[in-house]
């Protein structure tokens, strides 16, 4: 065999690969629903979606090492800021902080970091509105999830407005900058500019709030909670009591309303799609892709309330076959995919109930 066999686990044997099959790898190697749905974007599209998957990844990784401290994940995370913006000083970050990462962390992950030379490179070989679009998703990101990851979330957020935050700052900004690179791909699309960034931040949310319902379990065992407290304060269930042995039929009813909420929020990722020309299939098949296997994840978790593994909620290869197969015959009509996602999630819903959010006291 002539030359190193390519290894995720090995960033030397990825560095002669083309910038496309670089970022094809790593996305593969850092989340396989990505490396499914960015694929299907238009060509003029794909690299800078999959270059801001990847940008976005290494803040993720900043702000999940165990062995980092605060100070130190505030410290990458402004220069990584300012890597991105200027495309400078990449090769002494990533010298600097692949040697702290743990174990914990996954290969993938190890090699990305040591790769953010190449990856930076990329950012900053498109056009200028396209490097201003992702720079500011990271800005966003990276400022925003120190402010979580400082809190004690034993017992959860407090409120759904603090939900709504989280998931701003680690989907709704990216849901963002890919209305803002649609448009710039597309003056077609860009008529409904002010329409699609409203609903993006939706569409993100939906997603992110499946992920978190999908994750409880996994999350508790890091004495960490996502949940807002307030949701399960309704339903008269304190999250501090919280343990994978919990059976209390007030904790199901506020998953439930959590559902409810997150369906919602799904429903505004339809309107998103809808919005795009019926013409841009690519588009539209990688909105919708992830659309219904957040909706298919939502019903698994609502026929499963006593879930108290991700395992037993995760949907299955056929189901993920089943969603591309009925989104790419229904992807060009508005209509048909209204009366897929209807039937799909009808049963999401909570009937009869309403959220009220929890209004500050008088001198608060």
């Amino acid at each position: 065999m002539n030359g190193p066999q390519i290894s995720i686990d090995k960033p030397e044997t990825l560095q002669p690969l083309s910038d496309k099959e670089l970022q094809a790898i790593l996305l593969e190697g850092v989340s396989r629903t990505f490396a499914l749905t960015i694929p299907q974007l238009p060509n003029e599209l794909y690299p800078a979606v999959a270059n801001a998957y990847l940008l976005c990844r290494i803040v993720d990784t900043i702000e999940d090492e165990v062995s980092l401290s605060a100070e130190q994940k505030k410290y990458f995370c402004n220069q990584f800021i300012e890597i991105v913006k200027k495309g400078k000083n990449s090769q002494a970050f990533a010298e600097q902080l692949a040697p702290l990462l743990s174990e914990q962390t996954l290969p993938a992950e190890h090699s990305l970091i040591h790769l953010t030379p190449r990856v930076i490179a990329i950012t900053h070989s498109f056009d200028p509105a396209q490097i201003e679009a992702l720079a500011e998703c990271v800005e966003t990101m990276a400022n925003g999830m120190p402010i979580f990851q400082a809190m004690d979330l034993h017992a959860g957020l407090e409120t759904m407005a603090d939900m709504d935050n989280y998931c701003y700052y680690v989907a709704g900004c990216v849901g963002e900058m890919l209305a803002k690179l649609f448009c710039h791909y597309s003056p077609e699309i860009d008529q409904h500019r002010e329409q699609l960034l409203k609903l993006s931040v939706s569409f993100g949310q939906g997603l992110q709030m499946t992920n978190i319902l999908k994750d409880i379990w996994d999350d508790a065992k890091r004495g960490v909670c996502w949940l807002p407290q307030d949701i399960f304060s309704e339903t008269g269930f304190d999250l501090k009591d919280l343990t994978p042995e919990t059976d209390d039929e007030r904790f199901r009813q506020g998953l439930e309303h959590l559902i409810s909420i997150a369906q919602g929020h799904l429903h505004d990722a339809l309107l998103y799609t809808q919005l795009i020309p019926s013409h841009e299939t690519g588009i539209r098949n990688f909105c919708l892709w992830a659309l219904g296997m957040a909706v298919l994840t939502l019903k698994k978790i609502k026929q499963n309330l006593d879930f108290n593994d991700s395992s037993q909620v995760k949907i299955t290869r056929n189901s993920v076959k089943a969603t591309i197969f009925a989104t790419k015959l229904a992807v060009r009509s508005n209509t048909l995919l209204s009366l897929l996602f209807n039937i799909t999630s009808r049963k999401l819903k909570t009937p009869d109930w309403q959220y009220s959010p929890r209004l500050p006291s008088p001198g608060q």
